[in-house]
């Protein structure tokens, strides 16, 4: 989670005129400031806005991961755990599509970007339109996972289901990662990168309380481990076979 609490009693000295001996400067004088380099190892360290939408977009896929797997198991014709799946979509509906879609990424990355000049401008309205099919594509993950067992036919569905929606928003980040959200950023003033940080993490308490993040790392893991993929060493590559 960032820390927000230093910069706020920095601005209400200032308010004061009280003297108050900050561990960053306004300017960025590197004698001023605390670098988190520097700080001891038991102290939490800020995350920048940026960072703070590319850990969410490793959240979701996470999510994206768990419905790849399972679409393996269905097109095999095994049984899945539904209720974990209508778990994980839940979770996808409220925090990546309610949350980090469109309260931060439509209402404040996007606009910003629909005014620069270059590729990335390009980029927002292609962007919406797969969040709105995504939220379509959602509203029949969680109708089908919600049913106590599924036809041959409908689990063939949902596999192909799945198979889409993840290639779509496996591009999708990949894009906002390496082109959308540095262009985002470049466009923007170091003060106001830092107020809309402060912004993003209102927001995020707002929505899902002071350890929002943490906790939505929990949920994701408890999915993973109710469906079986929460081991890490089972996605390990094999060697490839010998030239023998």
């Amino acid at each position: 989670m960032k820390i927000t609490s230093t910069r706020r009693a920095v601005l209400l000295a200032a308010a004061t005129g009280a003297v108050l001996i900050s561990p960053w400067s306004a300017a960025g004088d590197p004698d001023d400031s605390q670098r988190n380099e520097d700080r001891g190892a038991g102290e939490e360290k800020d995350v920048g806005s940026v960072e703070d939408l590319m850990r969410e977009h490793g959240v979701l896929r996470r999510i994206l991961l768990v419905y790849q797997q399972c679409a393996i198991k269905l097109h095999a014709g095994n049984s899945v755990n539904l209720l974990a799946l209508n778990r994980a979509a839940r979770l996808f509906r409220s925090f990546g599509e309610d949350y980090h879609q469109r309260t931060l990424e439509e209402a404040f990355i996007y606009p910003t970007l629909r005014k620069v000049r270059g590729p990335a401008s390009l980029y927002p309205d292609i962007l919406t339109a797969q969040h709105h099919r995504g939220r379509k594509i959602t509203d029949y993950i969680l109708e089908t996972t919600a049913r106590p067992k599924l036809s041959g036919r409908r689990a063939a569905t949902l596999a192909s289901t799945f198979d889409s929606f993840v290639l779509m928003y496996q591009n999708h980040a990949a894009r906002e990662d390496t082109l959308v959200l540095p262009a985002w950023k470049q466009a923007l003033a170091e003060s106001d990168i830092d107020e809309i940080g402060d912004k993003f993490e209102d927001i995020e308490q707002q929505q899902f309380g002071k350890e929002g993040f943490d906790t939505t790392v929990e949920e994701v893991a408890a999915i993973e481990n109710a469906l079986g993929y929460g081991d890490l060493t089972q996605f390990t590559a094999p060697m490839p076979p010998s030239d023998g």
